[in-house]
């Protein structure tokens, strides 16, 4: 993922958000008769609506966009009669992503219609911004045209998408954020509420990660994203800060900024030729930290410690296989996509609803990888993560 600037480059833009992804892909608007992965539309209420209940009790460490102290995702929940309101009133939904193709945003995408599902809630469109602001002001446009009672969205920009979200909310539209909110925005009057992951927590368990492997003595390097988005910001600050008080004797001798994804290999490769004897590398999120694995390769590093956050594909397969990724805090986006139409439901019941919400964090090693998958995506490992753990 990465971190969005206010004032950033759509190009910059493009590498945050989709912390836990892995390929990027390119979508347009999908109407409501393509939910062909959601159940049919609800009838009854039947139980309560909330997250994994087997979600580590973390205490959460993030704040909000605002410096709000976060709100456990844990906490929500929609009762039996509360559903039945929300089923009886064929609300409808629009999902506006700033892009659809990586595995984060598809789980994000999944928790959402499985639990509109339940609700009895339509969505009538998904649409892709493929990173670009200008994309996402029309996307939402189109879906305005649409009627939709509920938008869950997550800004390319906080600055030049503002004023097309402030003019959903006051067409009444029941607003949630992923990750970030719009500028000037204010919880409860223009959004119901913001839902992330521990960003700040992950961190700190990258960094324990790295200190255990490494003994708690050595010299590493930090690839940060280098830009001023708060989400990945509070990661690498959850990072250093960690190493630096716990762990004097792990010394970070060199930082190199990404820009986008791709960057990690570059960025890596520079600091293991000034830096040959490093033992360590914390890389800000999975798809650059993929390319730091390249990168260590290429240099013949392949003792070389590797922490990073966002469980994708291709960290997993080096994580179970005792690769250089020895381990990272995760996101679970599926639970902060049930979480966000949980809280569009208080919306809707104009119940009081924390401006900020987050998921506890996750550390994944290879001792539980596979049972990480299964709680960050809601579904078994791929066949190649399995085969790794063998």
């Amino acid at each position: 993922m990465k971190k969005f600037l206010y004032s950033l480059s759509v190009v910059s833009l493009a590498t945050l958000l989709g912390l836990a992804g892995c390929s990027q892909g390119s979508s347009s608007t999908s109407e409501s008769s393509d939910q062909g992965s959601t159940e049919e539309v609800a009838t009854k209420a039947s139980g309560p609506i909330v997250i994994n209940q087997d979600i580590p009790d973390l205490e959460i460490l993030s704040k909000g966009p605002d410096g709000e102290s976060a709100v456990s995702a844990k906490t929500l929940e929609l009762t039996e009669e509360e559903i039945q309101k929300i089923i009886d009133g064929n609300y409808k939904a629009a999902i506006v992503m700033h892009y659809a193709g990586n595995d984060w945003a598809t789980a994000q995408i999944e928790g959402l219609k499985a639990t509109f599902s339940k609700m009895g809630i339509e969505i009538v469109a998904v649409t892709d911004a493929q990173f670009k602001a200008e994309k996402q002001v029309s996307d939402i446009e189109t879906v305005l045209a649409k009627d939709p009672d509920i938008i869950v969205g997550i800004p390319v920009d906080p600055v030049s998408t503002a004023s097309a979200f402030k003019k959903a909310a006051d067409a009444g539209v029941k607003v949630v954020f992923m990750d970030n909110k719009p500028n000037n925005l204010e919880a409860g009057k223009d959004y119901v509420s913001v839902v992330s992951a521990d960003n700040y927590g992950n961190g700190v368990q990258a960094a324990e990660i790295m200190a255990e492997e490494l003994g708690g003595k050595g010299n590493i390097g930090v690839v940060y994203h280098d830009a001023d988005y708060f989400v990945t910001k509070q990661r690498v600050e959850a990072f250093e800060k960690t190493i630096t008080e716990k762990y004097p004797d792990i010394k970070i001798v060199e930082r190199g900024g990404i820009v986008a994804p791709n960057d990690g290999e570059k960025v890596a490769s520079g600091m293991l030729t000034k830096n040959p004897d490093l033992d360590g590398m914390f890389v800000v999120w999975d798809v650059p930290a993929e390319g730091a694995l390249a990168a260590a390769r290429t240099a013949g590093r392949n003792d070389l410690v590797i922490t990073t956050i966002d469980l994708g594909t291709t960290v997993a397969i080096d994580i179970a296989s005792d690769g250089m990724i020895k381990g990272l805090g995760a996101q679970l986006p599926y639970d902060q996509g049930i979480s966000e139409a949980i809280l569009a439901g208080y919306g809707l019941l104009g119940k009081e609803a924390p401006a900020y919400v987050a998921v506890p964090a996750l550390k994944v090693t290879p001792d539980n990888v596979l049972d990480s998958w299964k709680l960050v995506y809601s579904k078994e490992a791929p066949n190649t993560i399995q085969e790794a753990a063998k």
